[in-house]
């Protein structure tokens, strides 16, 4: 069976992002390994004119990824963390981010193209000792911090896992101690 077949019985003859079902077109993930349908996925010419030509991105176009980003198909994972990577400025796709997990080798492979690497622009969260922090990172309490508005201190020691980050602030991240959501400046964690 040709790759083209392969990948239309696995999509369902469908774009592999958006679902759309026309002018579909074999598209290969860089870089390549061995080639074929595991390094490959089926795409529409839409998604492949935006993926290829960033200046003509639609970004609501790419809200599809909502769902594709779940798929089962690592080329498809790859290229929903690229794209979502691309836009992340815009927050929505920086959310999605902050959802999804990808294998290390997976995700090795989806930065391997320079994409969703740091910008001079971007907001990067250190902690104490000055490692980066990440969505999803867990997190321990260097000092018992008291908490605006309530009576409750978080102690130190605690830890929080699961942390969120505040985009427009590098010095705020968000976790649950003792199930109540707080903000806490990096500059009192360390990562775990």
């Amino acid at each position: 069976m040709s790759l083209e077949k392969d990948l239309h019985k696995r999509s369902n003859s469908k774009c592999e992002l958006c679902s759309n079902t026309e002018n579909l077109i074999v598209y290969e993930v860089a870089p390549q390994k061995n080639g074929g349908l595991e390094e490959s996925l089926l795409v529409c010419a839409v998604c492949n004119d935006q993926m290829n030509n960033p200046d003509a991105m639609e970004a609501n176009h790419w809200r599809c990824l909502n769902d594709s980003m779940w798929s089962e198909h690592t080329p498809v994972q790859v290229v929903a963390w690229r794209m979502l990577s691309r836009l992340r400025g815009l927050g929505w796709p920086q959310d999605l981010l902050d959802m999804m997990y990808l294998e290390e080798d997976v995700l090795e492979w989806a930065r391997s193209t320079g994409e969703g690497a740091p910008s001079e622009d971007q907001i990067i969260h250190r902690d104490s000792n000055g490692v980066i922090i990440e969505a999803g990172d867990s997190v321990v309490l260097i000092k018992d911090l008291p908490v605006k508005g309530s009576s409750m201190v978080a102690k130190r020691g605690t830890a929080v896992r699961r942390v969120s980050l505040d985009h427009e602030n590098a010095e705020y991240i968000e976790g649950k101690v003792d199930g109540q959501q707080i903000v806490i400046l990096t500059k009192y964690v360390k990562k775990l």
